[in-house]
């Protein structure tokens, strides 16, 4: 066969697991920053399709969904450390005994944050390049589209109440790291592209939360709002005043980051991780089995 059953992957992701838990720092910070960008020239496209002037119908939403997913295929198939990816693949390693509670959260703590420092260099490249603003018959700097949908993405991730964060989340990561698990399924690249694709275009057409997406979406609001509050301001139909005190990376972490994050290791590690352990490894015997190499 040309892809592994659902027990060969399951081994398949332990052995990933390991890997990722004993991983050299410098190699980890690496990887983790490229997965940080990876996601965010995903994030970046969805904005720029979510621009359009048809941006509210269902074939853009679908857009939306649709292109974001290269995000995830440039992480998989080139190579990278994703923070909502490794909460499936630690735990799962965890559990089977292949690797250790402390490698896992070594892993996790040192990704997330290499998330997102590679989120943020490229929030400030692309913002450099200027696509956010255009001016006006005046001459005066304006929002453009493609900044107005950004700014427009921010302020509608940070309204969310706590709990609708931390469930979106959870429905986020379950699709990413079945994303993920599909990904390993396949022995080719087109395979995983397949795999990739689906659940991820579900996940962002759904409107759920990634917080690694977040790192990017959010900060990318955040940067125009504060470079231009009063062009912000017309555009979003806000005061000055209010435009200062909601763009803050206070409230995106405390309103969005934090509960996204949490609901993303439930999602992950949780509904993916344990539960496949549970069904393909936890019986003994399949343990035994895997470590002689055999099929489980």
């Amino acid at each position: 066969m040309n892809f592994l059953t659902p027990a060969e992957i399951a081994v398949a992701v332990c052995n990933a697991g390991k890997a990722k838990a004993e991983m050299a720092l410098g190699k980890l910070i690496m990887l983790g920053i490229l997965a940080g960008v990876y996601i965010g020239f995903g994030a970046n496209l969805a904005t720029k399709i979510g621009a359009a002037t048809d941006a509210g119908s269902s074939a853009n939403v679908f857009l939306f969904g649709a292109v974001f997913s290269v995000g995830l295929m440039l992480v998989v198939i080139a190579g990278a450390e994703l923070f909502t990816g490794n909460n499936m693949a630690c735990m799962a390693a965890v559990l089977n005994g292949k690797a250790t509670w402390g490698g896992l959260f070594y892993n996790w703590v040192v990704v997330y944050f290499a998330n997102f420092a590679g989120s943020l260099l490229l929030v400030y490249i692309i913002f450099a390049g200027m696509y956010w603003c255009t001016k006006d018959a005046t001459g005066a700097l304006a929002i453009s589209g493609m900044g107005a949908k950004a700014v427009g993405i921010a302020q509608g991730k940070m309204s969310l109440t706590w709990s609708a964060a931390f469930f979106r989340g959870i429905c986020c990561n379950w699709l990413v790291c079945l994303a993920v698990w599909m990904a390993f399924a396949s022995k080719d690249v087109v395979g995983k592209i397949f795999g990739i694709f689906f659940p991820i275009m579900a996940f962002v057409s759904s409107g759920f939360e990634h917080c690694v997406a977040n790192m990017f979406f959010i900060p990318m609001g955040l940067t125009i709002a504060n470079a231009a509050p009063q062009a912000t301001a017309t555009a979003m139909k806000m005061t000055p005043d209010a435009v200062a005190q909601f763009f803050t990376y206070g409230n995106f972490i405390n309103a969005n980051l934090i509960p996204v994050t949490l609901g993303n290791i439930v999602g992950g590690a949780i509904f993916v991780g344990m539960a496949y352990w549970f069904v393909y490894l936890r019986d003994p015997a399949a343990k035994v089995a895997q470590d002689k190499g055999v099929k489980a």
